[in-house]
Order: C-alpha cells, then structure tokens, then sequence
C-alpha cells in the first residue's frame, strides 16, 4: 500500500469516527442547518430534477429535504446501486413508500413501483461521502461508485457536497478518479465554484 493509500484510508477513518460520535439530537439539529443553507443557493432552487442520497448511518440527514422537494414540485431521484458497481437514479414521489433496504442496508428505490431516469437528464447531484476540502475535493467511501456516476452517467450536473463541518479538512489527497464538486455545504457555510477555481490554479 502506498504512502498516499494509507494517508487516505487514515483520514477516512478518523472523519468517519468524528462523524459517528455526533450524537444523534445533534445531528439532526445539525442537518436541519445543512439542508437550510443547501435549499438557499440559487441553483438548488432553480433545480428541476434533483438526485439525492438516503442518508445512512450519521450521514447528514436527507429526509427532511427529500419531502420538502416533493412538496415544492421538484423531481426528485435517489440512487440505487447496481451490478457492477454502477449507481441508476430512480424518481420517487413518496419517500415512505418508494424507499426499502438495498444494498449494504441503504435505503433503495423499490424498482418495480418507481421510474428510472435518464442521468443525463437530472440538473444537481448532492453527493454524501467521508471527507471533502475548500478546493472541492471529495473522498467517498472507497467504492467509487458516485465517481463513476459523474463522469460516465451524469457530466452535466452541479455537484453539490453536504456534509458536517468536522468533515472540511484542510486538504485530501486526491487520487487519479477523485471528481471534484462546485459546492460544499454545511451547517455553518458554503463553499462555492470550486471547481472553477481548482481548474483557474493549475492552468485549465
């Protein structure tokens, strides 16, 4: 393993284990703020067709935003995780009623009662994950999976990041698949065009 391998796989870890020992009136306190400033940018707003993760485990938690969407007319898909590791976005009208336990326990679209949708289609993706920085770095969870999904699926779309602020590290050591985001939200802040100004300090 190499040096970068096991500075990631140590960051990874200690964020994770910082996140999961927010406690639980705490994070939802905490999510609520998130999903406030996230609903408050111009481009969610304006935002058609959403794809949103189901939080998992101590996630920033998506319920609330999800139904608010639905409320407010936006089309809303959520990810499930299919053979050969790909993520296919599924609209749901009914959070309650549409979601059941996939895969890794994750809550799912239920195929047969939910409509699959073009990726190329959806205008924002807000993507969960371990760590991110200020240059819109972003480290998942090791399986690649919405890496994958924004550079094959989903080009097009704003990536927007929605985390906790104990998750905004300094920097992440990006490896060659990492894809960076416009936009990092919190509960305190917003850190926009990232990658804007990633591309504008080393030349693109």
């Amino acid at each position: 393993m190499s040096d970068d391998q096991k500075e990631r796989n140590g960051l990874r870890k200690n964020v994770l284990k910082a996140r999961d020992e927010i406690p639980p009136a705490e994070r939802q306190h905490l999510s609520i703020l998130a999903s406030k400033n996230l609903w408050q940018l111009p481009d969610f707003q304006s935002a058609k067709r959403v794809f949103l993760y189901v939080n998992f485990r101590s996630e920033v938690e998506t319920s609330s935003l999800i139904k608010r969407c639905l409320m407010e007319g936006k089309e809303v898909a959520v990810p499930l995780v299919a053979p050969k590791s790909q993520l296919i976005p599924y609209r749901i009208t009914d959070r309650a009623k549409d979601l059941a336990p996939g895969a890794f326990g994750i809550p799912e679209p239920i195929v047969d009662q939910c409509e699959r949708v073009n990726p190329g289609s959806l205008d924002l993706i807000v993507l969960p994950g371990s760590a991110f920085d200020a240059r819109g770095g972003r480290m998942g969870y090791g399986g690649g999976y919405y890496d994958r999904f924004l550079v094959n699926a989903a080009p097009q779309a704003k990536r927007i990041g929605l985390a906790f602020d104990l998750q905004v590290v300094a920097s992440i050591p990006l490896a060659p698949h990492d894809q960076l985001l416009d936009v990092v939200v919190t509960e305190s802040r917003v850190l926009s065009d990232l990658r804007m100004k990633t591309d504008d300090r080393i030349g693109r």
